[in-house]
């Protein structure tokens, strides 16, 4: 695109957003020195090389592959424990029998046997030529290997290597790091791809990087990504390559200078891309293969959206927007997407220097403003977005809502305007203009006529006419604007140029972005800046030129967000390579029309710990039902007949205390919720969530219940 996204309506030009890390070229300006890592680098980089080496076999959506061995599809039949302790100590008492009958001639003297027919006579006797220690060694060792032999078949019989393994090994296991042992043709850090396309310079200096500890996961994973810019035509391998020689591990850095964060407070590997959220938990309604497993998430689970339900405390921001965030801007950093943050002030989204552009609404030291038309030029774009925002929420989900009436109402207004000012209205201008002052009004009629904008002064005229008249929306919409003018936000949504606006047309670069909305007595205004933030970001992305950059949106607390223009746009973000993060204090702060359009919308569906049952309901519908094995067993008590029998059950309800009785077992299959309602209101332990997953191939994953702290 011809514009990075911080152009005014009249195009005067703000300060630019950081554009991106390619073509590979020796910046102009030096960038800032690299912030000092929070772990300092090994001088022979065996850190990174072990992790770079690590194994990350191919697995499930949603398990973290580093380090990961995989598991069985089935979970193994496992023997009872009592069942394997008794039979383990049944088979050491008959081994031992066996060896005392032996012994002591019981069982005769056949077993030795062998002994005679292999044992020379020259060894046999206390005169041999061995003498009697010789001989002594000789008897015993056959003795030895005979109840060696017997130990082994009761071994076997009573499974003692079960048991050793079940309940020895794991004590004396240790931890054991991810095996890093690579062939030298398929090892990651000698950049083998290069030297075979040409550049044995670049790879050299780059694996010398590596070696030497001065290369880093980030520096590896923005190589990477400028690596597969020549591939695919879009930099020639002389820029590549010169960059890679004269910068090392420094080559094509981001715009912003940086190479890491300011700290990490999760676990990412940016060779997968995942960022780890917790642990699955070794449960039954688990499937085998994921339990104990780490449960991480990437840009291919979150390209097809994820929508948290979750009360207060229930961990929705420090246990997944946070990490979510932190995965993503690593991302941007190393060119691969592009994040925008939203959430109220104070949220606890990450630092501000772990951004490129950080928009305080409503805080007059902010560096950065937010373009309330999105940095469009077309005025019919423009009132499509803004209307979304101002009263999205108030249309219902069918054709004819006030949403599309809202939106020819701007329109009659914004195109008249821009046609005479060359910019759209500020928010005292739009609100003067939905209140019908006579004044603007009679302005911009005079400037369309001395231009000669015929239509657009038939536009100007059938506003005119409709204002007053039952039905028409002007009134609504100048109520919500007027909630925007107001003094905290005096200094915001300028479009005279005096400011430093934002757009989503940004997201063409690997931009960082955090947007904190004001929450203490704007709550309305929040709500309604959220909604433009989400309209805005589903139609820039539909547009973007460069693809293969991910984008996603993280909006804590989506509370009055979603509404049916928004689902659609969620629905249409896969196809564009982007995704959205909304999390959500209830079901209930959605229209009951659009709770299952939303989640049938998002592919990932999370439901954290103190879900009511009502919210639970819906996650239970969504989720379907499976077919299991359901056990019936039924206790019936035995009649004795005769008095010897009668005797017999006499004795056994003494010693027992219950009557005789024999037991029937009925198997069959039945079709059950996967996680029902009441399971997952009153199941789910604190600090846990369960998770169903869906890629962007349209792999899925069933719920899984996972520890956020594991």
């Amino acid at each position: 695109m011809d514009s990075d996204g911080t152009q005014d309506a009249r195009g005067t030009h703000a300060s630019p957003v950081p554009r991106p890390a390619g073509p590979p070229e020796v910046p102009a300006v030096p960038p800032r020195p690299l912030r000092a890592p929070a772990t300092p680098p090994l001088p022979d980089g065996s850190a990174f090389l072990t992790w770079l080496r690590a194994p990350r076999p191919d697995a499930a959506p949603g398990v973290w592959r580093f380090g990961h061995r995989p598991r069985p599809a089935e979970e193994p039949e496992e023997i009872p424990t009592r069942q394997l302790l008794s039979g383990a100590l049944i088979a050491f008492l008959v081994g031992w029998l066996v060896w005392s009958l032996l012994q002591n001639g019981y069982l005769g003297n056949w077993w030795w046997v062998p002994f005679d027919l292999i044992v020379p006579d020259a060894w046999r006797g206390g005169d041999s030529d061995l003498g009697e220690t010789g001989t002594f060694i000789v008897y015993q060792g056959y003795e030895l290997l005979v109840a060696l032999g017997i130990m082994i078949g009761a071994a076997r019989l009573g499974r003692w290597g079960e048991l050793w393994r079940r309940f020895v090994t794991p004590r004396f296991r240790r931890p054991e790091a991810p095996e890093a042992r690579t062939a030298p043709e398929d090892d990651p850090a000698q950049w083998n791809e290069l030297r075979a396309a040409g550049a044995p310079d670049a790879a050299e200096r780059l694996a010398t990087e590596a070696r030497s500890g001065l290369m880093r996961d980030v520096d590896h994973a923005r190589i990477l990504r400028a690596w597969q810019g020549v591939r695919t035509g879009r930099h020639s391998l002389a820029t590549f390559s010169g960059a890679v020689l004269k910068d090392g591990a420094a080559a094509c850095l981001h715009p912003s200078g940086e190479r890491d964060l300011p700290a990490r407070l999760a676990r990412h590997d940016l060779v997968t891309g995942q960022v780890r959220l917790g642990t699955t938990v070794d449960d039954a309604r688990n499937p085998y293969a994921y339990r104990g497993t780490g449960l991480a998430l990437g840009p291919d689970l979150l390209g097809t959206s994820l929508v948290a339900v979750g009360p207060a405390g229930s961990g929705k921001t420090g246990t997944v927007v946070r990490p979510l965030a932190e995965s993503l801007c690593l991302h941007a950093l190393a060119g691969r997407a592009a994040v925008v943050v939203v959430g109220a002030a104070g949220a606890g989204l990450g630092p501000a220097d772990a951004y490129d552009v950080v928009v305080r609404i409503g805080n007059q030291e902010s560096e950065y403003d937010l373009d309330l038309y999105g940095g469009t030029t077309d005025p019919d774009e423009a009132a499509a977005v803004l209307a979304e925002a101002l009263v999205g929420d108030l249309a219902d989900p069918h054709p004819g809502s006030d949403s599309r009436r809202s939106t020819t109402v701007l329109a009659q207004l914004l195109g008249p305007f821009r046609a005479v000012r060359g910019r759209f209205p500020s928010v005292p201008e739009l609100r003067q203009l939905l209140d019908g002052a006579p004044g603007p009004f009679a302005a911009l009629r005079q400037g369309l006529q001395e231009a000669g904008q015929e239509s657009l002064l038939r536009e100007l005229d059938a506003r005119e006419r409709q204002m007053g008249q039952p039905g028409d929306v002007g009134g609504v919409l100048g109520d919500r604007v007027a909630l925007l003018d107001r003094p905290a936000f005096a200094g915001f949504f300028d479009t005279s140029g005096q400011s430093r606006p934002f757009t989503l047309k940004a997201l063409d670069h690997p931009v960082r972005v955090r947007i904190d909305l004001p929450q203490r007595g704007h709550a309305d205004a929040s709500k309604m800046l959220a909604r433009l933030v989400l309209a805005q970001f589903t139609a820039s992305v539909a547009v973007r030129e460069d693809r293969s950059l991910f984008a996603c949106l993280l909006l804590d607390d989506a509370t009055g967000v979603v509404t049916p223009e928004a689902v659609r746009g969620i629905q249409r973000l896969r196809s564009g390579n982007a995704g959205v993060v909304l999390t959500l204090r209830t079901l209930d702060d959605v229209a009951r029309p659009l709770r299952g359009p939303l989640l049938g919308a998002t592919g990932c569906r999370m439901a954290l710990s103190g879900l009511t049952p009502w919210d639970g309901q819906d996650f239970a519908e969504v989720w379907g039902k499976e077919w299991t094995e359901a056990r019936d067993v039924t206790d019936r008590q035995i009649i004795a007949e005769t008095p010897a029998g009668k005797a017999v059950h006499m004795l056994r309800r003494v010693i027992t205390g219950k009557a005789p009785t024999a037991r029937a077992v009925t198997v069959r299959q039945v079709e059950r919720e996967r996680w029902s309602a009441s399971e997952l209101a009153h199941a789910v332990p604190a600090g846990h969530a369960v998770l169903s997953l869906t890629d962007v191939k349209g792999e899925h994953a069933p719920p899984l219940l996972v520890d956020l702290r594991g």
